[in-house]
């Protein structure tokens, strides 16, 4: 009788002790965890990151940070950080919680467009993703990787296609920059090359043209018609004459590229540098700003006409009005300068 008792007892504290142990079990493992509202939040994990660094990054996201620690030592986590961009759903328990952020690093998209260089968009891209600029920068601009690539320190942004990407969030300048790399020549398909070559210009001086004619005129149906006037030029051995090249060339010469040009003067024209296109025959060494692919597709698909000459056109404005000869040329421009001394634009 009294062995029965003993057992009883023994069986009876088994069953508190197993109870309890599932309560534990449940109360840190199995109960929802998230204290946020919207149906996921998203968590960026920095490389290197300690579990300090971790818990502070979800402490606005969680309800217990005390179960979620005993539940990520006993997984491993908590010596085993991983880096990147990734999401919690709403209502995950600390197992799911842990297995989101420890294999399930999620790409995030990326956009850039209208950069002027290479520091600009390794600036802008800073921004967006984990990347550092000066370090992007650096890989962008290694000597290697531009011979390699088939690039130059002047034609190197014309290797960034303005455009959205998807990469992950804790990506090296390496692994950006040979993604970018891929975009690109994934993006010069056989039609394209061909159409290059049909108009005798390089991929190099394709870019360099779209970026002109991105700058000229903001309106895409009429950059086919720009681009066919500079074509026009080119075949007859003409100066481009391209005032945005002459603001570049100004902002490159004096390394200021803060500032602020709304009228070219006259001194400007006389600027050496190989992008003033009023001093310097041919395409520019390289783009003067990232062309977009409505830029770069206007000079391949350019329209053919007998016009070789252009200026704002201030009675339909964003548009231009173009010209066959100086002469007609001239009564356009008259027509401009007088409306923006009006305006009272000096520079």
């Amino acid at each position: 009788m009294y062995l029965k008792k003993i057992l009883l007892t023994v069986v009876l504290l088994g069953l508190v002790g197993m109870a309890g142990f599932s309560y534990y079990v449940y109360q840190n493992i199995f109960t929802p965890n998230t204290g946020f509202n919207n149906p996921q939040a998203h968590v960026f994990i920095p490389t290197g990151a300690t579990f300090k660094m971790v818990q502070e990054e979800l402490s606005p996201l969680l309800k217990d940070m005390n179960t979620f620690v005993t539940v990520a030592q006993r997984k491993g986590y908590s010596s085993n950080i991983k880096a990147g961009h990734f999401i919690i759903k709403k209502g995950s328990n600390n197992n799911e919680i842990i297995n989101s952020i420890r294999s399930g690093n999620i790409p995030v998209t990326i956009k850039f467009n209208n950069q002027e260089r290479l520091e600009d968009l390794a600036g802008h891209l800073a921004k967006q993703i984990e990347l550092d600029s000066a370090s992007l920068l650096d890989t962008m601009l290694d000597v290697d990787f531009l011979k390699v690539s088939g690039f130059t320190q002047d034609t190197a942004l014309g290797m960034y296609i303005a455009n959205s990407y998807e990469v992950y969030w804790n990506t090296s300048p390496k692994a950006f920059c040979q993604k970018m790399l891929k975009e690109y020549n994934a993006f010069w398909n056989t039609s394209r090359v061909a159409k290059a070559k049909a108009i005798s210009l390089s991929k190099d001086q394709v870019m360099a043209l779209a970026a002109i004619v991105q700058k000229e005129t903001a309106m895409i149906q009429e950059r086919p018609m720009v681009a066919g006037l500079y074509l026009n030029r080119l075949k007859k051995g003409m100066l481009l004459q391209a005032d945005p090249t002459v603001i570049f060339a100004k902002k490159k010469t004096e390394n200021n590229f803060k500032q602020v040009i709304k009228r070219v003067l006259f001194k400007d024209l006389k600027i050496a540098s190989p992008y003033n296109t009023y001093k310097y025959s041919g395409v520019p060494p390289g783009p003067i700003t990232m062309p977009d692919v409505s830029a770069i597709d206007g000079v391949l698909n350019y329209k053919k006409h007998g016009f070789y000459f252009m200026v704002a056109d201030v009675e339909n404005f964003g548009y231009h009005k173009f010209a066959k000869t100086l002469s007609a040329h001239n009564r356009n421009k008259k027509q401009y300068v007088n409306w923006i001394n009006k305006q009272g634009v000096k520079r």
